[in-house]
Parts: structure tokens; C-alpha cells; sequence
């Protein structure tokens, strides 16, 4: 008996499909360096020259873990790449630099044209808002290796800084002030915990709405992470930005201390954090204690950097101009501990 590759589950025509239906969708991340079109072995960029002394560039790979089960829960699937984008994206802007271009990679059981499409999607909505182009990506048909309806995605990304205007911390010093910007919600880590609490021990439904949200548990859980391009590039190029951390995997304790030289402590002041009500929701259902949530979830800060105190009014005149909501955190202070967070 002869066997075609796929009766052994890899449907080839399926994947011609979906390169034709998500085209048009990549095309519209196209940025003024894109040299390449989707289809080919791989994706070109060109660096202009005259924009850098001495370009370097930045890169940072990441997927959105175990959010991925809130999506096949609701069986929907048009945001979660942007959350892809999001975690690749806000780690490069950490270091002062411009994203310059995206890929990505999606594995599943089954190719389903349509939904591979609608993931696609998203990441192509999540390189519009970062001013990254997507250049290229892989998707890889598994027959046997992933549940059926279900799938993973990780994504790629590279951004440019000269080299002088690296942001890496040193700079930080005693006296210069902490400054946060909004999440928009869960994000994309401690999303484990989160469905332990609520659909093991709480045995909540997906779709029970709820009031203090004005919406339902699964689509508040499935809001994509927020893209910090803007204003924290604009704010880079306007200011002297000594030091920027993402709230990711590890919540406060873990990531703001990554950006402070040794001997200094940062002190941060959670009273003045406007705390979304979902992570109080999970603060209640789970019985965890503050520290606990503050070390597992950003709590509403996804951005934290630091600046010099003489350019604070500067810099919050400039963000209150674009409409954001901005919080001063705190003040680094000298000291071993790494991070105080003071509960007022």
C-alpha cells in the first residue's frame, strides 16, 4: 500500500492556503526596511545607516505560555499572537531600542487554514501597534503531537539602539524616581495559577460574566498584553530614560531589580498603583497573600522606568499630553535589599 504524506496527517494543500489568506494580513506590517515578501526561505531587512553611528541590535524571543488554554477555551484566537508580540517587543524596548522586525512560529495538530489565519492575525495587529514588520514565520503541522484543536506559538523579535544610547541601568543612582505605566490587564504570565484558582478550586465558568469587570471572566483573562512602543520609544528619544523594566514572569520582586546597579534598592510605594479589579478577584479566590501577588503578576504596572527627579514634571507633562496614566512609584534609595514595596 502506498502512503502519501498526507494520509499520515500533514496536509500540504491546507498550508499553500493558509500563505494565500494571510498575505494580505502581513502586508500591512510592511515598514520602509522590508526587502523580502511573504513565501520565501527567509526574511530580508536593511538597516539605514544614516540613522545609527554605531547600530547594535536587540533581540528577544519569547511565546505566551499557558494563556494559550484561555484561548481554546473560548475558541477564540485573534489576540493571542499580539500577546506573542507584546512579551518579544516590550523586552527589546527595555534596553532603548526601536523594533525593527518580527517572526513567528505556530505548531499544531491539524492545519486549519481559517484559524491559523486568525492567529496570524493578531500578530500582525500586535506589530502594527509595536512599528514592527513581520517578515516572515513558520507554521508546522504535527499530527499525534498536540491535542486536536489545540496549538503553541512563539515569536522572534530584533530592534536597533546605537550603541551610546544603550539603556542597561548603570547610570541609575541614589535620589532618581520611579515612574510606572498601565497594564491592561493579566498580561501574559502567572496564567497557571490563574486557572488553578478559578476553574480547579473555584469551579467558575468561563463565560460567567462579571459586573465589576463589564465583561466575562474569559474575555477580561484573554485581553492582550500592552504594547509599550508607544509612548515609551518617543519617551526614550525625548529623555534621559536610565532604566526600564517589564513586568513579566516574576511580577515586581523579580524584574525591577534587574535593572539596578548593585548598592542601590528601589523603594516602591504600591498605595499609589490603581489595582485592577481582576487581580483582586484572583487575590480572593486563591486566599494569596500580597507578597505572593506581587512577585507572580504585574498588579497594573507593565512598564517600570527610572528617571532623574529634575526631569519627573517634564516627563509626566509629555505622557498626561498623550492621554496616559502615569504613577510615581517611588525613589531608589541606597541599600542591599534590591526591592522595598511599602504597603501604606
Amino acid at each position: 500500500m502506498k502512503l502519501t504524506y498526507k494520509e499520515a496527517g500533514v496536509n500540504k494543500e491546507a498550508g499553500y492556503k493558509e500563505v494565500q489568506l494571510i498575505k494580505k494580513i502581513i502586508n500591512k506590517t510592511h515598514t520602509e526596511g522590508v526587502l523580502s515578501n511573504i513565501g520565501g526561505f527567509s526574511g530580508l531587512f536593511a538597516i539605514d545607516n544614516e540613522k545609527y553611528n554605531e547600530p547594535v541590535l536587540v533581540s528577544g524571543t519569547d511565546g505566551v505560555g499557558t494563556k494559550l488554554k484561555i484561548a481554546f477555551m473560548l475558541d477564540k484566537h485573534n489576540t493571542i499572537g499580539e500577546d506573542c508580540v507584546a512579551m518579544c517587543v516590550n523586552d527589546i524596548l527595555c534596553q532603548g531600542a526601536k523594533p525593527l522586525f518580527f517572526l513567528d512560529y505556530i505548531a499544531t495538530g491539524k492545519l486549519v487554514p481559517e484559524k491559523m489565519a486568525k492567529i496570524v492575525e493578531g500578530v500582525a495587529n500586535g506589530c502594527v501597534k509595536a512599528g514592527s514588520a513581520l517578515i516572515g514565520g513558520e507554521t508546522a503541522e504535527m499530527p499525534g503531537f498536540y491535542k486536536e484543536g489545540e496549538y503553541d506559538i512563539a515569536g522572534f523579535g530584533v530592534g536597533i539602539v546605537d550603541r551610546k544610547k544603550i539603556i542597561d541601568g548603570s547610570t541609575i543612582e541614589e535620589g532618581d524616581l520611579i515612574v510606572g505605566l498601565p497594564s491592561s490587564g493579566v498580561h501574559s504570565n502567572g496564567y497557571s495559577l490563574v486557572r488553578k484558582i478559578f476553574f480547579e478550586n473555584a469551579k467558575l465558568d468561563i463565560d460567567n460574566y462579571i459586573p465589576e469587570l463589564k465583561t466575562t471572566l474569559g474575555e477580561e483573562l484573554l485581553k492582550p498584553t500592552r504594547i509599550y512602543t508607544n509612548p515609551l520609544y518617543e519617551l526614550i528619544e525625548k529623555f534621559n530614560i536610565k532604566g526600564i523594566s517589564h513586568i513579566t514572569g516574576g511580577g515586581f520582586y523579580e524584574n525591577i531589580p534587574r535593572m539596578l546597579p548593585e548598592g542601590l534598592t528601589a523603594v516602591v510605594n504600591t498605595s499609589e498603583i490603581e489595582i485592577p479589579y481582576i487581580f483582586k478577584l484572583i487575590q480572593e479566590y486563591g486566599k494569596i497573600d500580597r507578597d505572593e501577588m506581587y512577585s507572580t503578576f504585574n498588579m497594573g504596572i507593565g512598564i517600570v522606568f527610572v528617571v532623574k527627579k529634575d526631569e519627573i514634571d517634564d516627563v509626566f507633562s509629555f505622557l498626561k499630553a498623550k492621554d496616559e496614566k502615569v504613577v510615581l512609584l517611588g525613589e531608589i534609595k541606597k541599600g542591599e535589599e534590591r526591592i522595598l514595596l511599602c504597603h501604606q
